[in-house]
C-alpha cells in the first residue's frame, strides 16, 4: 500500500471558482477551504488570482489558519509570443508560491484571449517560442525552489496529441497530468500516464462523460457549454480509467498531489451542499482506489 490518500489534495475549480469572465455564480474563498478542511482534504491549489489576497504573506496566513497545506496552482500565461516575456508574471506568482510552501507551479500556455472555447494556430516561431519559454520558467522556478510544469488544457496552445509530443520532444520541464483535459483534447491519459511517468510531476484527477467530450472534439458543442452539462462527473462516474492512471503513477515512483478537480459551472448559488456532494464521492472513490494499490 502507497500513501496516495496522504497525497489527496483540492481545487477551487470543483466550486465553480474559475478565472473565465463570466463563468459562473463564485463561491467564497471562506467557504470553499471550510469545506475542504471538513471532508478531510489536507491541501489545495491556490485558485485564480483575486480568489485568496495577493499579498503573499496573507495569502500564506489565509491557508494556514484553516489547517491547509499549499499545494501550488494554475498560472495561465501566455509563451509563445515571440515579443511579450512571461518572466515577470511568473515571478510575482512565485512569491506567493514560497510564502506559503508550496512546491508545484501548473503553468498553462494561454492564448491570450479569455476563456477555452477557441485557439489559433502556432507557426514554427511561436512553437520555437514556447518551448524556449518552458524552460526558461521552469529554471526560474527551480531557482525558487519550485517545480515547475506545463497544464495540457483545451483552448490553450498545448491542447492535443500532437502539442503534447511535441513539448516532450522540445523540452524538459514535467507535465501536468489531468485526465479530463487530456481526453477532451484527444489524448488518452492511461497511455500517456504508461509512457511517460517520467515526466509527470503532477496530477489532476478528472473524470469526463465521453460522449460529451467528443461533442467537443468534434466541434459540434463548445467547451464551456459542455462543462455547463455536466461532462465533468465525479471520480468513478465517468469513462476514465482512473484505476489504472493512479496504478501507473504509483508503480512508476510518483510522489507527487493527486489533485481532485471537476470543473463545475454554478448558474445560481445552490441550494443544501451544492458542489460538495460531487467532491465527497470522488474522495471516497480516490480512498478506495489508494486502499488497493
Amino acid at each position: 500500500m502507497t500513501d496516495v490518500a496522504a497525497r489527496i489534495a483540492g481545487a477551487p475549480i470543483s466550486w465553480g471558482v474559475s478565472e473565465v469572465p463570466g463563468w459562473g455564480w463564485q463561491y467564497d474563498p471562506e467557504t470553499v477551504l471550510a469545506q475542504m478542511r471538513d471532508v478531510g482534504i489536507a491541501a489545495t491549489e491556490f485558485g485564480p488570482d483575486g480568489f485568496l489576497p495577493d499579498d503573499p504573506a496573507l495569502k500564506a496566513k489565509t491557508l494556514a489558519d484553516l489547517g491547509l497545506r499549499a499545494v501550488g496552482g494554475f498560472v495561465p500565461v501566455v509563451l509563445h509570443d515571440p515579443s511579450h516575456d512571461p518572466a515577470a508574471e511568473v515571478l510575482r506568482s512565485l512569491k506567493g508560491f514560497v510564502a506559503a510552501g508550496a512546491g508545484t507551479l501548473v503553468l498553462a500556455a494561454a492564448t491570450g484571449q479569455d476563456g477555452y472555447d477557441d485557439r489559433p494556430v502556432l507557426d514554427s516561431l511561436g512553437w520555437d517560442t514556447l518551448l524556449a519559454n518552458l524552460d526558461k520558467l521552469a529554471a526560474i522556478a527551480a531557482e525558487h525552489g519550485v517545480t515547475a510544469t506545463l497544464h495540457p488544457h483545451v483552448g490553450t496552445m498545448v491542447e492535443n496529441a500532437a502539442d503534447v509530443d511535441r513539448v516532450l520532444q522540445g523540452s524538459t520541464i514535467g507535465l501536468t497530468l489531468d485526465t479530463g483535459h487530456l481526453l477532451i483534447g484527444g489524448v488518452d491519459p492511461v497511455a500517456l500516464a504508461l509512457k511517460h511517468t517520467d515526466r509527470i510531476v503532477h496530477t489532476h484527477l478528472k473524470d469526463v462523460d465521453a460522449a460529451w467530450a467528443a461533442k467537443v472534439q468534434a466541434g459540434e458543442v463548445g467547451y464551456t457549454d459542455a462543462v455547463r452539462q455536466g461532462m465533468y462527473r465525479p471520480l468513478g462516474g465517468g469513462d476514465i480509467d482512473i484505476a489504472a492512471i493512479v496504478g501507473a503513477l504509483e508503480k512508476a515512483g510518483y510522489g507527487g498531489w493527486y489533485v481532485l478537480e471537476q470543473d463545475t459551472i454554478l448558474q445560481d448559488r445552490p441550494n443544501g451542499e451544492g458542489p460538495l456532494v460531487d467532491v465527497r464521492a470522488s474522495i471516497e472513490h480516490l480512498r478506495r482506489l489508494a486502499e488497493a494499490v
